[in-house]
């Protein structure tokens, strides 16, 4: 039998463990810097992840032969079909080709794999690969062997039909002195698509990204019937004493009993996993064997064939691990053992990635084994009487077009006022838009000096986990206490348990708030703002509730993979200046703007973080600041540009909106506004169409005074038509919008 010895690294293992050993003992290990693998020796192979080689004493017949047979049978018993995409490098690169902008990729001369090394970079930063055009209409994981050696990193990119951008997928970036395996999974599409793989080894001497193989094979990448030589990306948590083996083989010891492998069960030559207790020292030892994490929320039903002895003597679960290494128990069976493979479905709903994690624990040496094998995955739930995924955006509310599913106890009368108002020098307007409807409380809007408003959501399923969302916003309050909080109320509509209230105030700003909660029963959220009398209080602003499943740390990165966004939080996203034709340049900022009277007060994204803006005092009237998007591909359908622009002061230039195209001398205008328009954060949208690679360009042009700081903040590109852009565009310069209802206030 041989035993896996790859430390756990996230998603990846270790591929190339070297190991001295005697057969009759436990092995040694010593490692060596990865070479090329030579496709004459399997010993030798750096495809193989499992090439320690140990067997229990009870269990290990006394013979080296055996050993190496047992090393031989794992990658040839079983051949798993690969689909187009796959590649090994062997003899030549399998339609993959490096993208002639930037740097390339080769193929080394000593062995089969392809790097890019920091020696011929050609002054490039990184190197693209990109593979032949892809029809994989059904689900498929691709399996990446890889090496990062110094510094650098590796990323997969997905480059869908007809989109002018890309989707990242997966990305790593730890060294290594070995071959590691990353598991990409490939959603079922409709519309043919690239990989695109982006190698970035830093300038330091030495550094490179190398790629050995390629693996795209149907189905989901956490399925595995351990037939190959990689385990599916497997990895094993090594604990000094028990560990996942790899089990079966034609050459099994006649003296075990261990069982036969599930999946080729007639043959005899296929393999398996398994824990054994033979080596435990102390009370619970456990051995941990994980899936690589998925790239992509999972639903559906999960199944596994196991075998358990002494079943006194271990403990088996199944436990899913989320991004951030939470861990929840999905499974455990009952207390007998099972002499028999035995099928396993349990459903999951995971409105994020995870990771699965088989983990036996041993209470002495005389605890038997756990076998496992032929793990599978369905989108179809395993049992009818599963329900689907909650859809928690039934208690999502942006107010443009009514209160939604939230409403208020009539016995309070309308504290919650839904209002509106024109964008302008003085007064703060909606978070969505800057010209749209968000909710007011007021004392204006009661007959009483004092009120006691509660605005209530729909009621949420238990036992889930949520991310809570909203923007608010205060003006004119002397004491902030009892302003605004966030209760959690029972079917009783009683409240359970208050779960956030305001901290801090400041004038004309929204603020983010973001809270993950979770209740056993079924619950909601109730918004409760307080005035005690009319000379304490002043205006509460409530808008763009959301609420996702799952952590809020961990949705916030989802929802940024699903677009290309830029809210400049962490850093300039690529976005460049443009100093052939520009006079000063945009700064990255937080906060207020030094000149008073002009600029915004805090970004939109959070109210507390980054966005782009040009300072009018370091400009002369007239100069001009241009910053340049990534180079985006085209494609022959519309592409929509989001984006939120601030333009207040009395002396406020233009902004301007360009098309960069590669092949043309010029750029053409696609949008621009002039003038002051509001205190308030506003909404651009701009439908485009070019099917030639292409930037976006903006342009800010100061005006007649220091007062005419111009600001960008968080920049999306969607595909297809914009929705409602009649909505947003078609309106004057100036950013009114007549149509709405004002209240002013």
């Amino acid at each position: 039998m041989k035993q896996w010895t790859g430390s756990t690294r996230s998603a990846e293992e270790r591929c190339s463990p070297a190991v001295t050993h005697n057969c009759a003992g436990r092995p040694k290990l010593r490692y060596r810097p990865p070479v090329s693998p030579s496709s004459e020796s399997l010993l030798r192979s750096l495809e193989l992840p499992v090439s320690a080689l140990s067997l229990p004493h009870s269990r290990a017949p006394q013979m080296s032969a055996f050993c190496l047979l047992a090393l031989l049978a794992l990658p040839t018993a079983w051949a798993q079909q690969l689909l187009p995409g796959s590649c090994n490098f062997e003899h030549n690169t399998c339609g993959y080709s490096s993208d002639p902008a930037y740097a390339r990729w080769t193929i080394n001369e000593e062995g089969r794999f392809i790097t890019v090394d920091t020696s011929f970079m050609d002054g490039q930063e990184k190197a693209f690969l990109l593979s032949p055009e892809l029809d994989l209409v059904d689900w498929s994981c691709l399996r990446l062997v890889y090496q990062i050696t110094g510094t650098g990193s590796l990323q997969v990119h997905l480059r869908p039909e007809d989109e002018s951008f890309d989707y990242t997928l997966w990305t790593a970036s730890k060294p290594s002195d070995s071959w590691l395996i990353g598991s990409v999974d490939l959603r079922n599409a409709s519309n043919s698509y690239k990989i695109l793989i982006e190698g970035r080894p830093s300038k330091e001497a030495g550094s490179s990204v190398a790629i050995f193989e390629i693996h795209v094979v149907p189905g989901y990448c956490i399925e595995c019937n351990f037939e190959e030589h990689h385990l599916c990306g497997y990895s094993n948590h090594w604990n000094p004493n028990v560990n996942w083996y790899v089990g079966g083989s034609i050459a099994r010891d006649p003296r075990s009993n261990l069982p036969d492998d599930h999946t080729l069960s007639n043959e005899g030559a296929g393999h398996y996993m398994y824990a054994d207790s033979v080596y435990a020292k102390k009370f619970q030892e456990v051995a941990k064997l994980s899936s690589p994490m998925t790239t992509t929320p999972m639903e559906g039903c999960l199944s596994f064939y196991y075998q358990r002895d002494q079943a006194r003597g271990n403990i088996f679960s199944v436990f899913t691990k989320d991004q951030l290494g939470h861990y929840e128990e999905i499974w455990r069976p009952e207390a007998y053992a099972a002499s028999t493979w035995r099928l396993v479905q349990v459903d999951i709903k995971a409105p994020h990635p995870l990771e699965v994690t088989f983990e036996a624990a041993f209470n002495s040496p005389r605890g038997g084994y756990v076998a496992l094998d032929d793990i599978s995955f369905s989108p179809e739930f395993c049992h009818t009487e599963t329900e689907p995924m909650f859809d928690p955006s039934t208690a999502s509310c942006d107010f443009e077009d009514g209160f939604c599913q939230y409403y208020q106890e009539r016995a309070e009368g309308s504290v919650w006022n839904r209002v509106s108002v024109k964008p302008n020098a003085y007064r703060l307007g909606d978070h969505t838009t800057g010209s749209g409807s968000f909710l007011l409380a007021n004392t204006r809007f009661t007959s009483r000096p004092g009120y006691v408003g509660r605005l209530h959501g729909p009621f949420m399923p238990g036992n889930l986990k949520y991310c809570l969302r909203f923007y608010y916003a205060l003006h004119g309050f002397v004491k902030i206490d009892n302003a605004l909080s966030v209760y959690i109320y029972d079917e009783n509509n009683i409240a359970q348990e208050k779960i956030w209230t305001v901290s801090a105030s400041a004038k004309d700003i929204w603020f983010e708030v973001d809270i993950t909660f979770q209740k056993p029963m079924p619950t909601k959220v109730v918004f409760v703002s307080i005035c005690k009398n009319f000379w304490d209080c002043g205006l509460v602003a409530l808008d763009d509730i959301t609420v996702a499943l799952g952590d809020c740390r961990i949705a916030a990165g989802l929802q940024q993979s699903l677009t290309r966004q830029c809210s400049f939080e962490v850093d300039d996203c690529g976005y460049t200046q443009d100093r052939e034709s520009d006079a000063s340049d945009w700064v990255r900022m937080r906060g207020h703007t030094p000149t008073s009277y002009t600029g915004p007060r805090g970004d939109h994204t959070t109210g507390v973080g980054y966005f782009m803006y040009i300072e009018a005092s370091h400009m002369l009237p007239g100069h001009s600041a241009r910053l340049l998007s990534t180079e985006l591909r085209g494609s022959t359908g519309p592409q929509c540009l989001v984006f939120f622009y601030h333009m207040h002061g009395s002396g406020t230039g233009l902004l301007n909106v360009f098309l960069r195209r590669v092949d043309r001398e010029y750029d053409a205008l696609l949008w621009r506004r002039r003038g002051e328009h509001s205190i308030s954060w506003m909404k651009g949208m701009v439908e485009y169409t070019c099917k030639t690679r292409h930037q976006i360009l903006f342009e800010a042009i100061r005006g007649p005074s220091i007062r005419s700081d111009i600001a960008i903040d968080d920049i999306i590109f969607k595909k297809g038509p914009c929705k409602n852009t009649g909505a947003v565009d078609n309106i004057p310069y100036s950013g009114f919008s007549e149509n709405l209802n004002e209240v002013e206030y």
